[in-house]
């Protein structure tokens, strides 16, 4: 690990200041940014924690939406009564997040943040067209997640909270690597006021919506339908874990199991 120096911010004016002037990193739960900068991939010359903000923690119903701060560990959305009631599907998800540890540790806002093309949360967002609130502003889900690792976040803009509107139905399934938990495929289908919404996660470079099972299911919600559709390959990732033809095979196939778990 390089070395650098650590901040702890006491607000989050305070710490979108000290990332200004440093241009270095946030710190959430740091499953990730510790981990690439103990493997010398990430080199901040300032580590800004957010972990004293209370500002950023907390579950609250808010109208048709559960709000949750960005500091709150995917531990507390999986346990918690507010979540389970009004978005079971969400509490599902956090469930199944890594292990017992990262589970402590790992925070919604980290996640987003950190945008992996594998993590289960970036499908919880866009598939249920959910609102991501900053220090500076709030960014639609389908304006969010730009690529890999990329997002609409500027260097000094933290998010504080995720508004996420209550669907009708929704469901999360995911086909696992084994050793990580990471989404080889994981597929998130909701009925939202505004429609059928189905987001990928593991399959590409970033997570995306699958318009083709949108437009299938808005006909017609049932596994059938959704199985039915045929996932072109072009854009898929492939790896020693599986081709992008064996992706896009479990993009239906994941894409059905969360419509029959869905009901």
């Amino acid at each position: 690990m390089y070395a650098f120096e650590y901040q702890r911010a006491k607000s989050v004016a305070d710490a979108a200041a000290a990332l200004a002037k440093s241009g270095g990193k946030a710190l959430a739960g740091g499953q990730s940014l510790v981990g690439a900068m103990k493997l010398r991939l990430a080199n901040p010359g300032t580590v800004v924690d957010l972990g004293g903000i209370a500002e950023l923690k907390g579950i609250k119903k808010e109208g048709d939406a559960i709000v949750i701060g960005a500091m709150t560990t995917h531990a507390e959305v999986a346990a918690s009564a507010a979540v389970k009631q009004a978005i079971p599907a969400l509490a599902a998800m956090a469930e199944g997040i890594g292990d017992r540890q990262v589970r402590n540790r790992g925070t919604l806002g980290g996640a987003l943040a950190n945008n992996d093309p594998a993590a289960d949360y970036p499908a919880a967002v866009l598939g249920l067209g959910a609102t991501v609130h900053t220090n500076k502003r709030k960014i639609a889900a389908d304006e969010f997640f730009k690529g890999m690792y990329e997002t609409a976040l500027a260097a000094d803009e933290i998010i504080t909270a995720v508004s996420f509107p209550i669907p009708k139905k929704a469901a999360y399934m995911k086909f696992p690597q084994p050793a990580s938990r990471f989404a080889l495929v994981g597929v998130l289908v909701a009925q939202t006021a505004g429609g059928v919404r189905v987001a990928v996660t593991g399959a590409a470079s970033h997570v995306h919506r699958a318009t083709a099972i949108e437009a299938a299911l808005a006909k017609s919600f049932s596994a059938d339908a959704a199985k039915a559709v045929k996932i072109p390959s072009d854009h898929l990732n492939s790896d020693l874990h599986g081709s992008a033809a064996y992706r896009a095979h479990l993009v239906s196939v994941m894409a059905a199991r969360a419509v029959a778990a869905a009901g």
